[in-house]
């Protein structure tokens, strides 16, 4: 329903520093300036619907994102809704269930590893490395990850 071709286009999410994310979009193709979109989510199915309270806007004021603070993702799936009006009319909704394991519209930046211990012996001309996983949101296996050393010789 709403107003032909006036949804959101290229909606992608990135969550950073664990728990924040920032949320953008791409407005239709030739908004006015009185177009005004609203992105409504739900981190489960069990959990309320939460507007966004901090919205990214372009030079007109209109909403191009929303950053999110304390976000938590228990759940595989998460919930998104951007609605809005133009000239007093509806615009066309977006809606997108996402499955986090699987669909890449939500990016996490990952901190780097923690706790990064190195132990050189010069007799025998080795060194160990251990670190622990970086911290994340939602992905709870150590064995998701890859990592690569990078050793240099000074």
């Amino acid at each position: 329903a709403g107003m032909n071709e006036t949804a959101i286009e290229n909606f992608v999410c990135v969550i950073f520093n664990i728990s924040f994310m920032n949320c953008t979009w791409n407005l239709e193709t030739s908004p006015t300036e009185d177009t005004q979109y609203f992105l409504y989510w739900r981190p489960s199915k069990k959990e309320d619907i939460t507007e966004c309270q901090n919205y990214i806007k372009d030079n007109y004021g209109r909403h191009t994102g929303c950053r999110f603070q304390n976000v938590t993702i228990e759940n595989k799936n998460a919930y998104f809704l951007v609605n809005g009006s133009r000239s007093g009319q509806n615009i066309q909704s977006y809606e997108k269930k996402i499955l986090l394991i699987s669909d890449y519209v939500i990016i996490e930046k990952l901190t780097p590893p923690l706790n990064v211990t190195v132990n050189c012996t010069e007799a025998s001309h080795r060194c160990s490395i251990w670190w622990q996983p970086p911290r994340t949101s939602h992905v709870k296996k150590s064995s998701c990850f890859k990592y690569e050393i990078v050793i240099e010789n000074k």
